[in-house]
């Protein structure tokens, strides 16, 4: 397997500087601050980046999963929502609720979310996340 890199570079201070990160493979490279990470700012985040790894490894997960067990997805829609905590003694995340729809003909709502719960369990990001409450609310469309 290869393995993957990202570079970020900051400049700064904490508050006031400014920060830019690029994934290796090219297909993002931008912005990050204090605000964009802590209050409102443009710009991404370290937690949105791990909610967008999130959703996509799960999406990816699942889709396999039903296609394995014989139902091969239309379609897989994640989105997952990072709860950020910066109260206590230093910033956490707390937790990655991955919000899933999946239009997966000739299944049954039972093996839907035998396969989604599955997913969560297995994808390589959920692992990677060990220490965060992973919740999942799927559900079949249509």
């Amino acid at each position: 397997m290869p393995t993957r890199k990202a570079s970020a570079e900051w400049r700064g201070g904490l508050k006031e500087g400014q920060g830019t990160l690029k994934l290796g493979s090219g297909a993002y490279e931008g912005p990050y601050s204090f605000r964009s990470r802590f209050q409102e700012g443009t710009g991404t985040n370290p937690e949105e980046l791990i909610g967008a790894a999130h959703a996509a490894c799960y999406a990816m997960a699942l889709s396999a999963g039903l296609e394995k067990a014989g139902h091969p997805a239309d379609r897989v829609s994640v989105t997952s929502r990072i709860e950020f905590d910066t109260g206590g003694d230093a910033p956490t995340i707390r937790s990655s609720t991955l919000e899933v729809e999946a239009e997966v003909p000739g299944i049954d709502e039972k093996g839907f979310l035998e396969q989604a719960e599955a997913a969560k369990k297995g994808c390589p990001v959920s692992r990677a996340l060990g220490g965060v409450d992973i919740r999942l609310n799927a559900r079949l469309a249509g």
